[in-house]
C-alpha cells in the first residue's frame, strides 16, 4: 500500500497546490481511498493526496508527473479552476528523536501515519488559500486607494456603480468562501479523532501564521467594503443630487411655458 511505502521513508516532498473554487468529492472510489475529512486517496505511480472541496490538494512524495496525471484525472470533479494555481512546498522528515514540528522550513515527524498527513495538509492547503486571496484583495486595496485619492483630489471618482458593486461582491464573496467553506480559523476535524495530533497542529498554524493572516486579510476585506460603499454612497448622492436638478430646471421650464402663454393669451 502507498502508505506503508511512505512510513518506510526517512524524508519525502508535501506539496499544495489551489486549483480551483471547489472540488467535487463525492463521487470518488471506495478502493482508492484511505480516509475522509479529509478525503486521502493513493495516487497511481505512488504518494498520497488529500483533497479539499474548497479547491486545494495536498500531494505526498508525489512526483510532478503523477501530480499533473491525478489532476487531470479530477478534472471532471473540478469547478471553476484558477488560471494560475497557488502553489506551496515543504520537506518532510521523519525523525522519532525531533519533536514534531516545523524547523528551517522542514517539518519532522515522530512517525508517518495518514492522520499526520492529513494535518499537515489541513495547514498547507490553508496556506496556499490565504495566498491567494492575499494575492487577490490587494489589487483591490490599490484600486479603492486610487478612488479614495481622486476623491480627496478632485472631489469626483470615475468609478461606476456597477464596478463598486462588483468590489463589494468580490470582497463578500471570499470572506464567504475563508469562513463558510474553508473554515481557515478552525481546527481540523481529525484532532477531534486524534487529539494527540493538537500539538503538531498548532506548532505549524503558528509557522505559517494562519490566525495572523486571515485576521489580516480579514481586515484588509473589511477596508475594501467600507470603502467602495462609502464610494457607491458618494455616486448615488450624486446621483440624486442631478435628479433634483432636473426636476427643478423641468419646473422652471413648465412655468416659463405657462407664462408665455399666458402673455400671448393677453395679446
Amino acid at each position: 500500500m502507498t502508505e506503508l511505502a511512505l512510513a518506510g521513508k526517512a524524508a519525502f516532498k508535501a506539496g499544495a497546490v489551489l486549483i480551483a473554487q471547489r472540488i467535487g468529492l463525492r463521487s470518488w472510489r471506495p478502493a482508492e481511498t484511505l480516509a475522509t475529512n479529509p478525503l486521502t486517496v493513493a495516487v497511481k505511480g505512488g504518494g498520497v493526496a488529500v483533497l479539499f472541496r474548497y479547491g486545494a490538494v495536498v500531494f505526498f512524495d508525489v512526483s510532478p508527473a503523477s501530480a499533473a496525471a491525478f489532476l487531470a484525472e479530477i478534472q471532471p470533479q473540478i469547478g471553476n479552476p484558477y488560471p494560475a494555481p497557488e502553489t506551496e512546498e515543504v520537506e518532510v522528515r521523519v525523525d522519532p528523536a525531533v519533536k514534531q514540528g516545523m524547523k528551517e522550513e522542514v517539518v519532522f515527524l515522530e512517525a508517518v501515519s495518514v492522520e499526520r498527513l492529513q494535518v499537515i495538509a489541513d495547514v498547507l492547503s490553508k496556506s496556499v488559500l490565504l495566498a491567494f486571496y492575499e494575492s487577490s484583495i490587494a489589487a483591490g486595496l490599490e484600486r479603492m486607494e486610487r478612488l479614495a485619492v481622486e476623491l480627496e483630489r478632485t472631489g469626483r471618482i470615475a468609478a461606476k456603480t456597477r464596478s463598486l458593486l462588483k468590489d463589494v461582491g468580490a470582497s463578500l464573496h471570499t470572506e464567504h468562501l475563508m469562513v463558510g467553506r474553508a473554515a481557515v480559523s478552525d481546527k481540523p476535524e481529525i484532532l477531534w479523532d486524534v487529539p494527540v495530533l493538537e500539538g503538531l497542529y498548532l506548532r505549524l498554524e503558528d509557522e505559517f501564521e494562519l490566525q495572523e493572516r486571515h485576521l489580516a486579510l480579514e481586515q484588509k476585506l473589511g477596508l475594501v467594503t467600507r470603502t467602495a460603499q462609502t464610494l457607491l454612497d458618494t455616486l448615488n448622492t450624486r446621483h440624486s443630487l442631478r435628479v433634483e436638478w432636473y426636476i427643478v430646471i423641468l419646473i422652471v421650464v413648465e412655468i416659463g411655458l405657462t407664462l408665455y402663454e399666458l402673455f400671448l393669451r393677453g395679446h
